[in-house]
């Protein structure tokens, strides 16, 4: 039979639900609140206006400012609900959210020639929740 306790002095494993998984989750959570309410802001400028960003020539990744601005909506909207559904500990948030946030940090890596500090920020931000839903199981935060 097996001991289901380690002996004094040994160490275990960390336990991935531990306060530092959780407090980890919890931020990756309102990460992608914060970072899907940026992305609509963002992408509420590039409807409105044409001339809020920088337009870019001879760009391989070239579209038009109000497509960039309907792609970073989009996924905006998209990100506030998944963050939402993180911090309710949803089972379906968590590989929605590692999904979305890949796919927002590439629109971002992008988007860098238009606004590159804020494009930075973005994907490390969206690297960062990556980390944290692969790193943590699912269990609700609040």
């Amino acid at each position: 039979m097996a001991q289901s306790a380690s002996a004094p002095g040994t160490s275990r494993p960390s336990d991935p639900g531990g306060p530092w998984a959780a407090g980890g989750v919890m931020f990756a959570g309102v990460l992608l609140l914060v970072d899907g309410i940026l992305s609509v802001v963002k992408g509420i400028a590039g409807i409105a206006s044409d001339d809020v960003y920088t337009r870019i020539n001879n760009y391989t990744f070239k579209f038009d400012i109000t497509a960039w601005g309907w792609i970073h909506l989009v996924l905006g909207v998209i990100l506030v609900f998944v963050g939402w559904g993180i911090l309710k500990g949803a089972a379906w948030a968590w590989g929605v959210g590692i999904g979305l946030a890949a796919l927002n940090l590439i629109a971002n890596f992008v988007w860098l020639p238009y606004q590159p500090v804020w494009a930075i920020i973005s994907v490390a931000l969206d690297t960062f929740v990556i980390w944290a839903l692969c790193a943590h199981r699912a269990k609700p935060v609040i």
